[in-house]
């Protein structure tokens, strides 16, 4: 389960540093004079970043628990930064309140932060103990609501396509089975019955990391709100304006790939047909997709899944908001809660 990465000192107020920052501010050179909307604030290490080097921010975030980390970068940056509380899927409606100024740049991080990871009473990792809750909102419905509502099959899908789990069924099982006893309601509870259904590798990755990973895009409907985000980045920005989204798994980086790529065929190849249609393109150059150094896998191996990919939009009219042809899991389950 990737994670943003943040180094914080015993107060909570230390340095946040953002998984691949060198790499987006390599592609954002140079930085000062620009307009950024940071659409996954977090503890702020991006949004700082990019004040320190003369770039005015807006920035975005549905948890609430990020407004210390607000707070401290106004008070320091003054009318450079402004923060919005809110879902990066709404960017457009959201800037259009606090600025009238034209966006050069939309930068999005996805994925759970650090943060989020290791505050126990989140629910995030199957690492502490914790309620099993997982909601980036704090609001809804939670994952210990899907894992003792949820029928076997429903959930077995949920897991094996959210988080591309070979054993999805045989955890499917063991959670109905164990629920009929008591109900699940502890993050370390879940994670054990998981282990014991699937057992463990020596140095392997811990059974229980898809599952969690699953039930984490469910409840915060991840994929809806990624495809929503990037369409809403794509009405936003003008020609020449940038769109960087750093991704932490395979799905989400298959989604951001292929909603960037340039003119599409439609139809199909034939003699017999008329000739090809082809897509007008809304991003181009579609850069190639960087990963982190080795030095910051080594210095945070929690980034070691990381992909950045970014591109530059063009003139072309923004499109309607659509999943088709970006490869989201099963579409039965997306904001299935």
């Amino acid at each position: 389960m990737g994670a943003k990465s943040h180094k914080t000192s015993p107060d909570g107020q230390g340095v946040h540093r953002p998984v691949m920052l060198e790499e987006v501010l390599a592609v954002l050179q140079p930085v000062e004079g620009l307009d950024i909307v940071d659409g996954t604030f977090g503890a702020g290490g991006y949004s700082r970043a990019l004040l320190k080097r003369g770039a005015k921010v807006i920035a975005l975030d549905r948890d609430p628990g990020v407004l210390r980390f607000a707070d401290k970068l106004k008070k320091e940056f003054g009318e450079a930064f402004t923060f919005t509380p809110g879902r990066f899927s709404e960017l457009d409606a959201l800037v259009a309140l606090n600025s009238d100024n034209c966006v050069d740049v939309v930068v999005l991080d996805i994925g759970v932060s650090s943060m989020q990871l290791d505050e126990a009473g989140r629910g995030f990792s199957f690492m502490r103990e914790g309620p099993l809750d997982m909601r980036m909102s704090k609001s809804g419905t939670n994952a210990a609501d899907i894992v003792n509502t949820y029928e076997e099959r429903r959930l077995g899908d949920l897991i094996f396509a959210f988080g591309e789990e070979r054993n999805s069924k045989r955890i499917a099982r063991a959670i109905i089975q164990a629920r009929a006893e008591q109900p699940i309601e502890t993050t370390l509870q879940l994670a054990g019955i998981i282990e014991r259904a699937t057992g463990r590798k020596p140095g392997g990755n811990h059974p229980a990391t898809r599952t969690f990973q699953a039930l984490r895009i469910a409840v915060n409907g991840e994929f809806d709100e990624l495809v929503a985000g990037l369409f809403a980045a794509e009405r936003l920005l003008p020609e020449g304006g940038k769109l960087l989204v750093v991704t932490f798994h395979s799905l989400e980086d298959r989604i951001v790939k292929r909603f960037f790529s340039g003119a599409k065929k439609s139809g199909q190849q034939s003699r017999h047909l008329p000739p090809l249609q082809m897509e007008a393109m809304r991003w181009a150059p579609v850069a190639k997709a960087l990963k982190p150094s080795g030095a910051e896998i080594k210095a945070n191996p929690r980034a070691r899944s990381a992909i950045l990919r970014w591109a530059m939009r063009t003139g072309e009219a923004a499109r309607s908001v659509s999943f088709s042809g970006l490869g989201v899991p099963l579409s039965s389950l997306r904001g299935a809660v």
